[in-house]
């Protein structure tokens, strides 16, 4: 049983060595706090030796009323000196455990981004935000009430036993008679309790995810009446949760009584030795007194342990999840080989890029080479690999050794933050944080004047928009920008990528919801804003392809096709099949539109 304690110990100690250097960094606050919290301990020691020479000088008839008035003033003092030392220790443990429970989310934030896009598509939302909420609490009640508790239980606990037996040791050995008992109990109770805290932690995970989804698709809920059946699975899982924290308190409830009972148990036998004792005056009436103050007191300490049993246990479940995430290695980072490089000039070759993901090839051998300054155009049906390619070119996938070159230097010898502030990438999936627009149009570049940001909005066709809005450019827009419309969240993105002037830009797919009178403005912008600048541009619209140097035509994988727009439609293969579909969707996207304005000017008149 011994050596089932010693390793249930190690175990959850070893939980904390992620938090060392924290500890250092704070030793002073907690050394400060313990010394402060050891002489709270001790002075309370002294309350009861104080009562118990008044009431054996009572007793004797010797007392005067201004010696009854010292001993009051020496309790009085006592009691100062124990609130006083209470704030002290208070302020610097609770505080030093306020400050590493920072420096612990800080670290969770930091690593998570370092993680790559692919731990992210496995990593569910609810988890990640009850790790750096309810786990890291978890932490922060186990280094600051747990080690008080501990402190407590040993400090406190040993030293009333010595003042116990300082008063009558035989007594004190039947007194302490049930303790071995609280250990077998404890013992048990800790891992029942660690078992159960770690189940009710993934239901608070799920519970925090479903949640999440349910907010972040409310319109999604709303636009297919799915209220109630939302309504339900949140409640099952709400319930669910609610079961497993009883399950804990259950076992918790039952805990604490048993700790009860022998502590009173404890109490029995010396109300009747020490009733005996004192009666046959083998101690004196105030010794008898004092020693059951000194009981009570070590009720405290034995409370005390299964308190931090409970929460240290809590806080080693917590932190072992922590540990798990803090494990993960980026897949993309930099390497070893990685130099110095200042900035890209443009020029990018991609020799024999081949990518595979799941069960088969994405990209298969791609060879292209493209020049500082040359505007590619990338199209293909869909799946075709586009997005993909996009993907690799700025390494949020990680592509193969050799395969890529940025002006001849292999993309893996390219700081990642080079790499990526050297290149304007507006992915399909437009991101907008909850903030005004002019935050994120200066995301990349938070020293922007506002004449650049207008100047960056303007080009991507936004800045006439935002104008019209009630707050122009402090109009806040909502979590993803849902106040915008696809095409204004687009524009804004694009305005973004702009505003970081970068050599090199990639636009993937990013104008699939303006409109094509909207498309063309933007794309004379563009062109004049990405002259001299490498751009790659992929696309399902017609408007971009008369513009571009060169169009890279994939299939399955493959490029198939390259050339100029009349070299391409001319041979009449998958680009000219493409082109002829494009432009009929265009044409009845055009009939459509006339129509409905049609209808609404009809509509119109008819009201005037």
């Amino acid at each position: 049983m011994g050596e089932r304690l010693i390793k249930l110990f190690l175990v959850t100690i070893n939980a904390f060595n992620t938090l060392k250097n924290d500890f250092k960094e704070n030793r002073w606050w907690i050394l400060i706090g313990l010394i402060a919290l050891l002489i709270v301990d001790v002075l309370q020691l002294f309350i009861p030796r104080v009562v118990k020479y008044a009431i054996d000088d009572l007793t004797s008839g010797a007392i005067t009323p201004y010696r009854l008035f010292l001993y009051g003033v020496e309790v009085l003092i006592l009691a100062l000196g124990i609130g006083g030392f209470r704030y002290v220790w208070r302020y610097f443990l609770l505080g030093a455990a306020r400050r590493v429970e920072k420096a612990l989310r800080d670290r969770l934030f930091q690593h998570l981004q370092t993680l790559s896009i692919a731990y992210f598509s496995k990593a569910r939302v609810g988890d990640l935000m009850a790790h750096a909420t309810n786990d890291i609490e978890a932490v922060r009640m186990s280094i600051s009430l747990g080690v008080v508790f501990v402190v407590d239980t040993i400090i406190l606990g040993v030293l009333t036993i010595f003042f116990m037996i300082y008063i009558h040791p035989v007594l004190t050995f039947y007194a302490v008679l049930p303790m071995p008992l609280i250990t077998v109990m404890t013992l048990f109770f800790s891992r029942v309790i660690h078992q159960r805290f770690e189940v009710l932690q993934k239901a608070f995970a799920s519970l925090t995810e479903r949640v999440r989804e349910s907010i972040a698709g409310i319109r999604v809920i709303k636009a297919y009446v799915q209220e109630k059946s939302e309504e339900e699975k949140l409640s099952w899982l709400s319930q669910d949760y609610i079961n497993k924290n009883i399950a804990v308190t259950k076992v918790w409830g039952m805990f604490f009584p048993l700790l009860l009972f022998l502590s009173n148990l404890s109490m029995v036998i010396v109300l009747y030795l020490g009733g005996r004792l004192t009666i046959f005056q083998s101690i004196t009436t105030g010794d008898f007194v004092a020693f059951m103050s000194y009981l009570g007191m070590l009720a405290w300490p034995m409370m005390a342990l299964g308190w931090a049993i409970n929460v240290i246990q809590r806080g080693s479940a917590s932190m072992r999840r922590l540990n798990r995430i803090f494990e993960e290695a980026p897949e993309i980072s930099d390497a070893p080989e990685v130099i110095s490089v200042r900035s890209l000039n443009g020029g990018i070759e991609l020799r024999g890029l081949t990518f595979s993901a799941g069960n088969g090839a994405i990209l298969r051998g791609i060879d292209l080479t493209v020049g500082p300054g040359e505007k590619i155009v990338i199209v293909g049906r869909t799946g075709s690999g586009k997005t993909v390619l996009c993907d690799l070119l700025v390494r949020i996938l990680e592509p193969p050794q050799g395969t890529i070159l940025y002006d001849g230097i292999e993309i893996h010898r390219i700081p990642l933050k080079i790499l990526r502030r050297d290149i304007g990438y507006v992915p399909q999936e437009t991101t907008l944080f909850s903030d005004t627009i002019r935050e994120n149009i200066a995301f990349g570049r938070l020293d922007a004047t506002e004449r650049e940001i207008e100047e960056a909005a303007r080009i991507a066709q936004i800045y006439d928009d935002i104008m019209n809005l009630p707050e122009g450019m402090n109009t806040m827009i909502g979590e993803k920008g849902v106040t915008l419309s696809g095409g204004q969240r687009q524009r804004v993105a694009i305005a973004r990528a702009v505003l970081m002037n970068p050599p090199i830009f990639i636009l993937d797919d990013s104008l699939s919801s303006v409109d094509i009178q909207t498309e063309e403005r933007i794309l004379e912008g563009l062109e004049r804003f990405l002259h001299g600048k490498t751009s790659i541009l992929v696309t399902h619209r017609i408007a971009p392809l008369r513009r571009a140097d060169r169009i890279v035509v994939l299939d399955e994988g493959k490029v198939v096709e390259m050339g100029d727009h009349a070299t391409l439609l001319s041979k009449g293969g998958v680009y000219a099949e493409l082109y002829r579909q494009r432009e009929l969707e265009e044409e009845l996207e055009r009939e459509e539109r006339v129509e409905i304005l049609n209808s609404k000017h009809k509509i119109r008149d008819k009201f005037e």
